[in-house]
């Protein structure tokens, strides 16, 4: 009798005994699955933050550009507006001297007149 409570509590190891390797095995084929799409999703997700800091880095570029050209066209627009500043300048110092000779040679005829007149007066003709 002893033996055959031995075989039977043989049979019952070895059957609860594989059962559980079984188990283990499909849970250890669950997690390395689980791990895996993990893994996965990990690595989808670097790619996404790989691509989005790609992304910035190219807007970045972009608005560095757009801010280089802008400095650019204001510069252009300050000599623009200097050069027009100048040759206002100096189309006014051209009016201001012209009307200086004008009324320089006005008082040169205004005292040539006052000149022959103070003659005509002087000498009676």
């Amino acid at each position: 009798m002893k033996k055959v409570i031995l075989r039977a509590a043989l049979v019952a190891a070895l059957t609860f005994g594989m059962t559980s390797c079984e188990e283990v095995k499909k849970e250890g084929e669950k997690a390395a699955d689980k791990t895996e799409e993990a893994v996965k999703d990990v690595k989808d997700a670097a790619n996404d933050v790989a691509n989005d800091v790609k992304d910035a880095a190219n807007d970045a570029v972009d608005a560095t550009k757009d801010a280089v050209n802008d400095v650019k066209d204001a510069a252009n627009d300050a000599v623009d507006g200097a050069k027009d500043a100048v040759n206002d300048a100096i189309d006014a110092t051209k009016d201001a001297a012209n009307d200086v000779k004008d009324a320089a040679n006005k008082a040169v005829e205004d005292t040539k007149k006052a000149a022959n007149d103070l003659k005509e007066k002087t000498t009676g003709h």
